[in-house]
């Protein structure tokens, strides 16, 4: 497995990471516990380093499987949390929360969870428009001075918030949505992070599975996948945006591999420090996407990508309106 560093931070990871959120909520059943730390292990063992969770995602399960599945193995992983999203005792997620008590234990709770002794990225799941960035970052500084927390990330931030944070608490990594069908970062976020020297981690760079091939108009979602919510994976949005498949596999058979590795070679050609963390829970799909890192696009195949894709108009926003500003994914 090729290794990159993670901006300036000094953190080096496996090229791509997992993210680890579908295996207890969002696509259908959650997997059981047995089975996923079977997942998790035979991961580290193909050389998968780099692992996101969050207290959010189950909410709670997620951090408790990744314990029990690297408490053997702490030392050979990375391991990515979050904090910032309001969980109520039913387990409900209703909006953001990032006053420095509830920083702290979340923190704490996490750590407990995961059965270590530090977070090794502690990220702010979504901005909190109610504190001040500088109270954020603030708390995550006292964390990493006590030994907790090993480096700060913020996730879907924008560039007043990045440069405000980055003030306070060096920020170690940028997490936003980044893909083939949603490039906004390269606008608003990347041209910052190259700035400071903030590694960036694209997540569903494969377009919650969309960029796998997969999906057509056709496609029924379990009752449970939360893909049944977004305008984007509506019938006629998907039927739609088949264009972008169509001239994405027309590449990927050229190059005699698949759509997901061309995706994910695409956004490992951008830039060094750019680390996808594409979610499965299929052992046929982690050795695809490992197997994504050995594809190498010249600058011709980049530019044969974006003439392709540009005349491609995505139909359907990436998230229902009521969740744009603060749901996880």
């Amino acid at each position: 497995m090729q290794k990159r560093m993670l901006g300036r931070s000094g953190l080096e990871v496996s090229a791509i990471g997992l993210g680890c959120m579908g295996i207890s909520q969002s696509y259908g059943r959650p997997m059981a516990d047995a089975d996923a730390i079977r997942f998790l292990r035979a991961a580290v063992e193909r050389g998968i380093t780099f692992f996101d969770t969050a207290e959010a995602y189950g909410p709670f399960t997620n951090e408790t499987v990744l314990g029990e599945a690297f408490a053997p193995i702490r030392d050979q992983v990375v391991i990515a949390t979050k904090f910032g999203i309001r969980i109520d005792a039913a387990g409900a997620k209703s909006g953001t929360d990032s006053r420095p008590q509830h920083i702290r234990d979340v923190a704490e709770a996490s750590l407990k969870r995961l059965q270590t002794d530090r977070i090794d990225i502690l990220y702010q799941h979504r901005i909190d428009p109610d504190v001040p960035m500088e109270d954020v970052a603030g708390t995550v500084k006292e964390l990493i001075a006590e030994g907790k927390v090993k480096h700060f990330g913020l996730s879907e931030a924008g560039p007043e918030a990045i440069r405000r944070a980055h003030a306070v608490q060096p920020v170690a990594v940028l997490q936003s949505e980044y893909s083939l069908w949603w490039r906004e970062p390269e606008e608003t976020v990347l041209p910052v992070v190259e700035e400071l020297g903030i590694g960036f981690v694209p997540f569903s760079p494969l377009g919650r599975g969309f960029l796998t091939g997969t999906i057509d108009k056709s496609t029924v979602f379990d009752k449970d996948d939360f893909r049944n919510t977004i305008p984007r994976f509506a019938p006629q949005a998907r039927a739609a945006n088949q264009a972008i498949i169509d001239a994405v596999a027309s590449i990927a058979a050229d190059k005699a591999v698949t759509v997901p590795q061309i995706a994910l070679a695409w956004l490992l050609a951008q830039r060094p420090w750019i680390v996808p963390i594409p979610g499965t829970t299929k052992l046929h799909r982690l050795d695809e996407n490992i197997a994504a890192t050995e594809v190498v696009l010249t600058p011709d195949d980049l530019e044969r990508i974006d003439a392709a894709l540009s005349g491609i108009a995505v139909q359907g926003e990436r998230y229902a309106a009521r969740q744009a500003s603060w749901v996880n994914r």
